[in-house]
């Protein structure tokens, strides 16, 4: 049964978040982080829904580590650890931002606020636009910007943005919550200085299949075939194809299928005016009468 996988996802995720949000990550590298973290999920006998994300500071999302990736994280650091948990291809997204520097706690504080009360008002019906109020209001009451172009997502089976957005400002339009349907909702804040929109970094290490057509080259069609068996359309990274290929062969035959259209690299995501960001993140079923946040801690 979907709802029972997605409860069950979100409840692993939830466990493997506040693991995250309470532990000092100082002096570890990304791929340190990413790694354990994965690690944890792991162990729990189910498998990571995408990539970790370890973006920092003025990066918003999409970036996880290259393999033995030496980014170091440093105590004025604001780091968003994002992390998801599929069962079944059922997804659970979640995300926390750890920060060792008191001065943008407060930005923290934005994101979960932000999510909180977005999330006190969800039940079936509700519109998507009025969620975005809620969440540009309360981060500017706060004396923050949201960020305009990320946005919250519905999930599918192994789809993680299947085609539905929740924004994180008020918009005309927009489309009401179904009942029993997940969605993710993750406010991104970033600071009064900060032009409060992302735009795409020259680093592009998340990778995802787009078709399954075949390129005629032997390897490169393995590797396809590969990331279908093992990851389906969910998201993946160079690190989790290494313990089949070498590294640099790895990159040649990715390169190929990103050519050949294949499979798609998605870019890091960087506030435009270079401030810090912060983000928290909730997947949620709504029914009739509120809503089940799967990834809620308990």
């Amino acid at each position: 049964m979907q709802i029972e996988d997605y409860i069950k996802a979100g409840k692993i995720a939830a466990e493997v978040r506040e693991m995250v949000r309470v532990k000092d990550w100082i002096g570890k590298t990304v791929y340190e982080i990413c790694e354990e973290v994965e690690g944890e999920i792991k162990k729990r006998g189910v498998k990571c829904a995408f990539p970790v994300n370890t973006s920092i500071n003025e990066v918003a999302a999409h970036y996880t580590a290259e393999p033995n990736d030496p980014i170091t994280i440093k105590d004025t650091d604001l780091v968003k650890i994002d992390l998801g948990v599929q069962i079944n291809g059922y997804i659970a997204d979640t995300a926390v931002t750890v920060c060792y520097d008191a001065q943008f706690d407060g930005l923290v504080q934005a994101a979960e606020e932000a999510l909180g009360n977005a999330m006190s008002m969800i039940k079936s019906g509700v519109k998507v636009s009025d969620i975005g109020r809620t969440i540009e209001t309360t981060i500017k009451q706060m004396g923050f910007k949201p960020i305009a172009n990320l946005s919250g997502h519905s999930l599918g089976q192994y789809t993680i943005h299947a085609g539905k957005s929740i924004p994180n400002i008020w918009s005309i339009g927009g489309f009401s919550l179904s009942e029993n349907s997940a969605y993710a909702c993750e406010p991104f804040v970033t600071t009064e200085q900060g032009g409060g929109f992302v735009r795409n970094g020259q680093i592009k290490n998340i990778f995802a299949i787009n078709s399954r057509k075949k390129t005629k080259e032997p390897e490169a069609d393995r590797l396809l075939d590969f990331i279908w068996d093992n990851f389906n359309m969910l998201p993946f990274a160079l690190r989790w194809i290494t313990k089949e290929w070498e590294e640099k062969k790895a990159r040649e035959l990715l390169e190929i299928l990103i050519k050949k259209k294949t499979i798609q690299a998605y870019p890091i995501l960087i506030e435009v005016n270079e401030q810090r960001v912060a983000q928290a993140e909730h997947t949620f079923i709504p029914n009739e009468n509120g809503v089940i946040v799967t990834t809620r801690a308990l």
